[in-house]
């Protein structure tokens, strides 16, 4: 004979409904591991006995599963109720409004104006805020000064260097032209040497009514044969 039909209700004796829950548990647990294994499905499973105890299964990271779960329990809710989507960016624009009218009002406050309606506590504050935005801009700008000159002095140096380079080629220059001058000076020296070699004799005279002298150059001729033995050596007047 087959078994009978269990009625699926409360079982009254505490016992027996004990032995049930764990025989049908580990039944629910096995039933589970065989689905992820053979379907390669993410399985979790979560009971809680009659007196508050906890069981679990999954078949990767309860965690994860729950993490899924959550995330696939949001979108399923967006495709339902596709308004969501409109109420959250409404919100979300209401709050960016919200935010823009504070920034303006603080920002009027830091200019000096609406200030009526500030205590004197709320004054100090905004005191102390100026202060401090004051302090960070001259740093800044005394940052910046500085770093400007520190450039201009990096600038100066290499236009220093610049300027003994210069200074340097012209001197070589100079020394150059200098030894051409000499060599120039020692040519014409030469020149004027053999040109020397000819003797000139250069005789002045001159009327006693005036200073004026008329130079006179003798310069000794050939010598030349005449009937006698001994040669004549005569002067040509230039």
């Amino acid at each position: 004979m087959g078994r009978g039909k269990i009625v699926i209700r409360r079982i009254d004796n505490s016992t027996s409904r004990q032995v049930t829950f764990s025989k049908r548990r580990s039944g629910l647990f096995k039933k589970a591991n065989e689905l992820a294994i053979l379907c390669d499905a993410e399985v979790g499973l979560i009971v809680f006995s009659s007196t508050g105890r906890l069981y679990e299964y999954t078949s990767t990271s309860m965690k994860n599963v729950i993490e899924r779960y959550t995330k696939a329990k949001e979108q399923s809710q967006q495709i339902i109720n596709p308004n969501s989507d409109i109420e959250y960016w409404q919100r979300e624009a209401a709050s960016l409004k919200q935010q823009l009218q504070s920034l303006q009002e603080s920002h009027r406050q830091l200019m000096g104006e609406e200030l009526s309606g500030l205590s004197v506590k709320e004054l100090q504050n905004l005191e102390n805020h100026l202060e401090m935005s004051l302090r960070s801009v001259r740093t800044k700008k005394d940052q910046i000064m500085i770093d400007e000159i520190q450039e201009l002095n990096r600038k100066g140096t290499v236009l220093h260097q610049e300027n003994v380079e210069l200074y340097r080629k012209a001197n070589l220059v100079r020394q150059d032209n200098i030894d051409l001058y000499k060599k120039l000076y020692e040519m014409g020296g030469s020149r004027v040497q053999r040109e020397n070699s000819n003797p000139t004799v250069q005789i002045g005279y001159g009327s006693r009514s005036n200073d004026t002298s008329i130079p006179v150059h003798l310069k000794l001729s050939t010598p030349q044969q005449t009937g006698g033995d001994a040669p004549i050596l005569g002067l040509q007047l230039h």
